[in-house]
């Protein structure tokens, strides 16, 4: 029996509202446009603004409301077990780079916060990756090596703040967690009091990038004219650099609460066992409670039971931290480039003016801010001692990567093909508040019966490569398995890579 759980927003984006932005209402021109409003597209905006350039951010929904208002919100250079990996696939020299961009990232928010004065729960935390395997334990003392040679203050130890023994982990000291909306609304009023522009509710639908200038389109029918675009949709909206061949979608899921009387472990903690599991705490209300965070069981949009993932998060968070009240429950999304390092660059071999961030596979803070130095300093004419290392075209990287290309590819084929070999569901035996996929006539359409019994369809084809979608059940949403993008009952675009509702169809 499932748990009864209701899916809220997430934790960070019901403390801190905001303002609102008005929707582009007409033609305009700037310097640089930026597409997404989370943490890699507002970094990249607010340091452009802070070099002089004029900016516009353009964002489908709400600002931070995407990926990054739906994080965990840890700031830090340790990625569960990438260094290890980075060294015997970059190199040593690849590793360090990776470390040192990431640690700078991490430095360069920490001394916003004190500029700007913001209040955005900022504490420094050591990190952890912990196995409780004995198996695992010299995987681990690899990653602590791999990790210190790459620059990072990291040691191996079995001695951590959690409430059950470990038989390792890597501890990387000095790193960080905050609230992450408020950080990037203090950065937005800083960007706009710097003559930055940012739109709310603008679905950008077509890039033209010929010529000197580009020309985005908007799902209204105006345009943005920049000189330079930035594309930081968290999986890139336009498919002409191919990178969802090279790109992994996964959604996670969060439950939150404050913590009963047990003590707060005062670390930031991740294992690459149990499907996962990363707890943190944060600081709630205003007599020192604190709030404890933990996310996992990570699976593919559209495959599995997101509600029994809910329901064995849940029980193990209150075996583990006994008497916490779980009072929220979200979900969130990222996606994984095939050799682990994001892409962050030029879009495409052909570029000159348009650029891409993605690929953070889960890290996306310290990798956001990250992007947004780097992006600055190709498109200010600069230079970046990382640069190579992230660079989307990379082609060495390409062989490198071939066997979980190869392996990415053929999931999504199996996708492409299985889900349309599988026998329809029936329309009467949808429940209130269900949905399927049900074949009417010829076509397969995606159906959901709402809590009053009334059906809702819409075209079961995603709008981006018509791969069929499947219904989360805990989200009340369309997702397709393929390359990640979301859909609400009605059709609407709730995430990318797809920028075309769902077509209305008739349920019978």
């Amino acid at each position: 029996m499932h748990e009864q759980r209701r899916v809220t927003d997430s934790y960070w984006l019901r403390t801190a509202p905001g303002p609102s932005y008005p929707a582009l209402t007409g033609d305009t021109e700037v310097d640089v446009a930026v597409v997404g409003a989370g943490m890699a597209g507002l970094s990249t905006a607010y340091e452009l603004a802070r070099a002089g350039l004029r900016v516009a951010v353009l964002e489908a929904g709400r600002v931070a409301s995407g990926v990054t208002g739906h994080t965990t919100a840890k700031l830090t250079a340790q990625h569960t077990l990438v260094y290890d990996r980075l060294r015997r696939t970059r190199g040593p020299d690849g590793a360090r780079l990776y470390a040192r961009s990431q640690s700078e990232a991490i430095e360069h928010a920490g001394a916003l916060v004190a500029e700007l004065g913001i209040d955005c729960e900022w504490e420094e935390r050591d990190a952890y990756t912990y196995v409780r395997d004995e198996s695992r334990v010299e995987e681990v003392r690899a990653e602590a090596e791999a990790a210190r040679e790459a620059g990072l203050p990291a040691t191996f130890t079995t001695g951590t703040g959690l409430p059950f023994p470990v038989a390792g982990a890597v501890r990387v000291t000095g790193q960080a967690q905050f609230h992450p909306v408020r950080y990037l609304r203090a950065l937005v009023d800083d960007m706009i009091a710097r003559g930055g522009q940012v739109y709310e509710g603008t679905r950008v639908v077509g890039l033209d990038e010929g010529g000197e200038t580009c020309r985005l389109s908007t799902e209204s029918g105006h345009t943005v004219t920049a000189r330079d675009v930035v594309v930081a949709t968290h999986y890139p909206v336009f498919d002409r650099a191919l990178l969802f061949s090279r790109l992994s979608p996964r959604r996670e899921l969060v439950v939150a609460g404050p913590l009963g009387d047990g003590p707060d472990p005062e670390g930031m903690y991740i294992t690459p066992e149990e499907n996962t599991r990363s707890v943190r705490t944060a600081p709630y209300g205003e007599d020192g409670r604190r709030l404890l965070v933990v996310t996992g069981e990570h699976f593919t949009p559209g495959t599995g039971d997101p509600r029994a993932g809910f329901d064995r998060l849940a029980a193990w968070a209150r075996e583990h931290f006994p008497g916490v009240r779980l009072e929220h429950a979200w979900a969130t999304q990222d996606n994984e480039s095939t050799d682990t390092v994001p892409l962050v660059g030029p879009f495409h071999p052909g570029a000159r003016h348009t650029y891409v961030a993605t690929g953070f596979g889960g890290w996306g803070l310290s990798g956001g801010i990250m992007a947004g130095l780097l992006l600055t300093s190709l498109i200010t004419g600069g230079d970046s001692p990382w640069r190579e290392l992230y660079d989307p075209r990379r082609l060495k990287s390409v062989v490198r990567e071939a066997p979980s290309l190869l392996k990415t590819q053929a999931k999504v084929a199996r996708h492409f093909v299985g889900d349309r070999l599988k026998a329809p569901a029936s329309v009467d035996d949808l429940a209130p508040g269900d949905g399927a996929v049900v074949r009417v006539g010829g076509d397969r359409l995606a159906v959901h019966r709402d809590d009053a019994g009334t059906l809702h369809a819409v075209s079961a084809r995603c709008t981006h490569l018509g791969c069929l979608v499947a219904f989360n059940r805990a989200e009340c949403a369309w997702e397709c398995p393929c390359h990640g993008s979301r859909f609400a009952v009605d059709g609407e675009v709730l995430q990318g890579p797809a920028v075309r509702p769902l077509e209305q169809r008739e349920p019978e």
